[in-house]
């Protein structure tokens, strides 16, 4: 029982320091929130009764500093204005992002998955699903990674989720989750 108790407490522990690492190194670009949403595809219609765009072939999204790419995406719009997007990936493919992050002039955080990327402008939520990657650069040197079958990534918070299995909710025996921090180097 009390080697239970350890492995719990030291497993909390990570989960914590795993959190707080995250949380200090990836900020998005902070002047994308306010930004227009462009989007270039090779098809696109729009139903204006459900508020609701879908776009195929090579599509691009780009908000700011974000570039988003798919094979297919939905795009709704909320009264309030909100765009929630799903990007799909081909068979074989996949969708990814690229978005600047705050602190340097040369910092950036990619990201991309085997099935859908689902982002929400109005909570700033990327959520990556089935083979879901994300790194973060700066000066074109990786700076860390975080893969798993599921990623949730909170721009505004600076916040993310990572499980093993595609459904966002950690399952025994269905995979494990990969986290490379690289160390920081105090400059002199």
């Amino acid at each position: 029982m009390k080697n239970n108790s350890r492995n719990h407490k030291i497993r909390a522990g990570c989960a914590a320091m795993f959190g707080a690492i995250m949380l200090q190194v990836a900020y998005a670009e902070k002047a994308d929130f306010d930004k227009p949403t462009h989007v270039e595809a090779n098809h696109g219609t729009y139903d204006n009764s459900k508020q609701t765009n879908v776009f195929s072939g090579n599509v691009v999204l780009t908000r700011g500093t974000l570039v988003m790419h798919a094979d297919k995406m939905t795009l709704r719009k909320d009264a309030a204005g909100n765009q929630f997007a799903t990007l799909f990936a081909a068979p074989g493919g996949v969708t990814k992002f690229r978005q600047k992050r705050d602190g340097g002039k040369d910092m950036w955080i990619d990201g991309s998955a085997a099935d859908r990327i689902e982002y929400d402008t109005k909570t700033e939520i990327a959520k990556l699903f089935k083979n879901a990657k994300i790194k973060m650069t700066e000066a074109g040197k990786i700076t860390d990674e975080v893969e798993g079958e599921f990623v949730s990534y909170d721009s505004r918070t600076e916040f993310y989720t990572v499980d093993n299995s595609a459904a966002g909710e950690s399952k025994p025996g269905t995979g494990r989750v990969r986290v490379v921090i690289q160390p920081r180097n105090a400059e002199k």
